[in-house]
């Protein structure tokens, strides 16, 4: 984990693989607890810190996370959540290249909650949720390849299961069909960027992922791009 951007408001930080965002069944620390504690001893702050989770990132997936230091934030960052107001973009290492350079993808996603894992179905298909996403190619590799993806919803699993769904499978995701697992025991999915209005200050803010710690194509496949 690093810190990415931290004013009296907001508190980004770029998430490694494996991190958990929210505590869970394992047991293990949550980023949440991680970072109040953070908190409390760089401000040598007395009693309990506030911190509020704005959204969530999947354990296999590194990238940007925003956190909520005030009340007012929180509650301003979400209702920007709400309306689709906050920009978020992906990078994904695919085994294979897509059908086109460039796309938006529309399907209906159900989640199986036993399997912790989303399905695309028929449209008007019972609890299934619509779901949007535009992609484009980065950079083609001789194994692999690198796309950027727009969110235009927040679905389960939608990057993972609309790009599988395509044919793109991304990089150690054996959940959604990949051939083999990475090292890390995570998936080449980076939360890349962020871009919004802050809450507080109305400035616009673009935020970017740390490199360090992810898979390395994502350096490599890069060059050349940014």
């Amino acid at each position: 984990m690093k810190v990415v951007y931290e004013d009296n408001h907001l508190l980004i930080v770029s998430k490694a693989v494996g991190e958990i965002v929210q505590g869970d069944k394992t047991g293990d620390e949550p980023l949440v607890d991680t970072l109040k504690r953070y908190l409390k001893v760089k401000y040598n702050k007395p009693g309990n810190v506030f911190l509020g989770l704005t959204h969530r990132l999947d354990r296999p997936v590194a990238g940007l996370v925003i956190f909520a230091k005030t009340s007012k934030a929180l509650s301003r960052v979400n209702k920007m959540i709400k309306d689709g107001k906050l920009e978020k973009t992906y990078r994904a290492i695919v085994e294979k290249l897509p059908p086109k350079p460039s796309d938006t993808l529309t399907d209906f996603l159900l989640k199986n909650e036993k399997q912790n894992k989303s399905y695309v179905v028929q449209p008007g298909s019972k609890k299934a949720k619509e779901a949007k996403l535009s992609y484009r190619l980065l950079a083609k590799g001789r194994n692999y390849h690198l796309l950027e993806v727009d969110l235009h919803t927040g679905r389960h699993h939608q990057i993972r299961c609309q790009l599988a769904n395509m044919g793109c499978i991304i990089k150690g995701d054996l959940k959604y069909g990949a051939k083999r697992s990475n090292k890390d025991g995570g998936i080449s999915l980076l939360a890349y960027k962020l871009r919004f209005e802050h809450p507080v200050t109305h400035e616009m803010l673009t935020v970017y992922a740390d490199l360090e710690g992810v898979d390395p194509l994502f350096g490599e496949l890069s060059q050349g791009i940014d």
